[in-house]
């Protein structure tokens, strides 16, 4: 059963067309890898799935609730979406880490601001020993024990994005979203997050990736969307796609990418 349902989504930046009705569907502990060039609408398709962008048109469901619907106003009020944004956990590019707060705080954070807003309204809420160990477990998970009282900038490049999965997987977020995790790092650093991911991955951690490390995608991911000018070209298992594309884009994009230094 899906987990998520995304249906004709579409944005428009002024004149440019960004997404051209984008339609899919992800299964609960599987893992989506969305490939493609520059420009093709990867980012901005994860920027709408966590609200960060609004739709022009489309529907976006997790478990059955409508999340947003461009037909139905009732969906899109900014107190709401706070909410629903809790489903999808983003890891970004770059890293985003507070640089003036220690490694556990960059993860507790928001954590700590959510149980305050639940003591407000339900009237009750996580202790903060339990956040402190929830966190603790994190990273140790993200292989960083000793690191928590470190500030950002006294660690390298992976350790921080690592610390950033850390920081997304605090709010034990249906499903976690990669843009990129790897494109801010020297390539000696891309392993070490890449086989975070994979580790996320074995334990059928519910993902939706973006990369450009076309290898990875075809380990890791259970279906794959090949995006190309704002429209999905083609889909299916990597084995598929990797090995048999049906599409000529995707041959081309595959080829071009493969003959790249």
């Amino acid at each position: 059963m899906a987990i998520l349902e995304v249906n004709d989504i579409h944005k428009r930046f002024g004149a440019a067309e960004v997404l051209k009705g984008i339609s899919f569907s992800l299964e609960k502990g599987s893992s989506l890898a969305i490939i493609g060039s520059s420009g093709s609408g990867k980012t901005t398709l994860l920027r709408c799935l966590n609200f960060l962008e609004k739709p022009d048109r489309g529907r976006i469901t997790v478990q059955d609730e409508v999340l947003f619907d461009a037909g139905d106003p009732g969906t899109q009020a900014e107190p709401e979406i706070r909410k629903k944004r809790l489903n999808f956990g983003l890891v970004f590019q770059a890293f985003h880490l507070f640089p003036q707060y220690t490694v556990l705080k960059n993860i507790t954070l928001a954590r700590e601001l959510l149980e305050k807003e639940r003591q407000k309204t339900q009237g009750t809420s996580a202790p903060q020993k339990e956040i402190d160990a929830d966190a603790a477990a994190l990273l140790a998970q993200m292989g960083l024990v000793g690191k928590e009282k470190a500030y950002p900038h006294q660690l390298s490049g992976g350790q921080q994005q690592r610390v950033a999965i850390a920081r997304a997987l605090a709010l034990k977020p249906k499903i976690l979203c990669f843009d990129e995790p790897t494109s801010a790092l020297d390539p000696e650093l891309t392993g070490e997050v890449l086989q975070v991911v994979r580790s996320l991955a074995n334990k059928k951690t519910t993902m939706v990736i973006v990369t450009h490390e076309m290898a990875f995608a075809r380990d890791v991911a259970d279906h794959i969307l090949f995006m190309d000018e704002g429209l999905i070209v083609e889909e299916g298992p990597p084995e598929q796609v990797f090995g048999n594309p049906r599409e000529e884009r995707t041959r081309q994009f595959l080829a071009r990418y493969s003959s790249e230094p």
